[in-house]
């Protein structure tokens, strides 16, 4: 019999490759239950000191958006803009990186191209 062909681990064996399989098809839907758990998520941001707030979901879609009647200033029309820009930013970045650290446990710190 070749090198490698029995019954004791190698390509015939089937235990093996069962197992892997399993594992890959649980693997998938663990996967697939944590993305949508994400996806369900709502991530908040302030910027300026609690002025503006941001929510945005775990699909990278903003939810809602706060401004204190104080931050509108007719004169400074941009401060309040970057400060939006900021909040936004910030909660897709908390969304992001849940996502990568949930991801990131489930795959075991494998490198997978998810």
């Amino acid at each position: 019999m070749a090198k490698g062909y029995g019954n004791r681990g190698g390509m015939m064996g089937g235990g093996v490759n069962m197992n892997m399989i399993k594992q890959a098809q649980k693997m998938q839907q663990d996967m697939l239950r944590m993305q949508q758990e994400l996806e369900e998520k709502i991530y908040e941001a302030a910027a300026g000191g609690g002025v503006v707030t941001a929510s945005v979901t775990g699909k990278r879609e903003l939810q809602s958006l706060k401004i204190d009647p104080d931050a509108v200033d007719p004169d400074d029309v941009e401060m309040l803009e970057d400060m939006i820009v900021a909040a936004v930013n910030e909660a897709l970045r908390a969304a992001e990186n849940d996502a990568a650290g949930t991801m990131q446990k489930l795959t075991g710190g494998l490198n997978l191209p998810f």
